[in-house]
């Protein structure tokens, strides 16, 4: 006689070999065979597509290392020159501006109104 697990009464049962050898939850093994094709237009292979994509344009990446990883003694967001100075120094403004704005306007709730 053969076993499985009920999931209802979590108990073990009496089960036909095939229930007992195929658990619940655990499928038979996939037959290998392949599925009948959808669509009949034929794919291309990844090996029959052009060797390089002409729209892409020059590879700028082992520029770029080389200019990242010259030592000297440029912080690494300083590096492109006066774009990234504009970025950083705006940046900064920014943040000085908010936190002076902050400041202020915690002063300003932390003072109690005039009462008439």
């Amino acid at each position: 006689m053969y076993y499985k697990f009920s999931s209802f009464t979590q108990n073990l049962i009496g089960a036909a070999a095939a229930a007992a050898y195929n658990p619940q939850g655990l499928k038979p093994l996939v037959s290998t065979e392949l599925p009948t094709p959808i669509f009949e237009t034929p794919t291309k292979v990844a090996s029959e597509s052009p060797a390089a994509v002409s729209y892409l344009g020059k590879n700028k990446v082992p520029e770029l290392q080389k200019l990242f990883q010259k030592a000297d003694g440029v912080p690494v967001h300083l590096k492109q020159g006066v774009p990234d100075q504009l970025l950083y120094r705006t940046t900064m403004a920014l943040t000085i501006g908010g936190s002076i704005y902050c400041l202020i306007a915690l002063y300003m709730a932390s003072q109690p109104k005039n009462q008439k």
